[in-house]
């Protein structure tokens, strides 16, 4: 088993960083990575996550090998998938966004839990704090939570004569939460509207902007804020 300081990984805007040091003295050891996400990622976190991968020596199919799993449709639960994958007695869990790092977390307090894309890790309960994490869990944040209101004050820059807003919200991920109060708290502020339009799955994604635009045309001008 790998010890959370040898499992640390950071994943920005390059590529990810996966330092073993110790750990490659080890010749012959296949590494197993449990690799949980919300939804489907991006193409650009699996290239990065494979490229940093490769860059430090490591390969799938030859000295790691990477269970992949996220929900295949909406009644697969994430909490079942991290249960799944601490049975596999993986050797570190690489959890993508903060439900996925929820059930990561709730799953296991051993195997190493490595979080990228989380909003506010603790707000959320994750880790204590970002310079003490503490237990078995670390990573990096996107602090997105400090961005969203951030991201209303650049649209009054942006449209000065803005009134209102609408915003679309993940309701299933436990981070809108957080950036919805920094949202709203920036509208107050700055005096402006937000009308708020929840979704639960990609699916809702169309009929969601719709239902905006047709907001948009009845009044004034409308912008929108996406929660991941």
């Amino acid at each position: 088993m790998i010890s959370r300081r040898q499992a640390v990984i950071a994943l920005g805007a390059g590529p990810l960083l996966f330092p073993f040091g110790v750990l490659a003295q080890q010749q012959g050891k296949v590494w197993r990575i449990g690799f949980l996400a919300s939804s489907v990622p991006p193409a650009r976190i699996l290239e990065a996550f494979r490229d940093g991968l490769r860059e430090r020596g490591y390969v799938e199919g030859k000295n790691v090998a990477v269970e992949y799993r996220w929900p295949s449709d909406v009644n697969q639960r994430l909490s079942d998938l991290a249960a799944e994958l601490v049975r596999l007695n993986v050797d570190l869990i690489f959890a993508w966004a903060t439900p996925s790092t929820l059930a990561a977390k709730r799953a296991t307090t051993k195997i190493p839990i490595v979080m990228v894309g989380v909003a506010d890790p603790v707000g959320s309960g994750l880790v204590a704090s970002l310079s003490r994490p503490g237990g078995n869990l670390t990573g990096v944040s996107n602090l997105s939570r400090d961005l969203s209101g951030k991201a209303v004050e650049l649209l009054v820059q942006i449209v000065p004569q803005i009134s209102r807003f609408a915003a679309l919200r993940n309701v299933t991920n436990p981070s809108s939460a957080l950036q919805l109060k920094e949202t709203e708290a920036a509208a107050r502020q700055l005096g402006l509207q937000m009308q708020l339009v929840d979704i639960r799955t990609a699916a809702e994604l169309e009929s969601a902007f719709v239902k905006m635009s047709k907001r948009a045309r009845r009044g004034s001008s409308c912008c929108r804020i996406p929660f991941s």
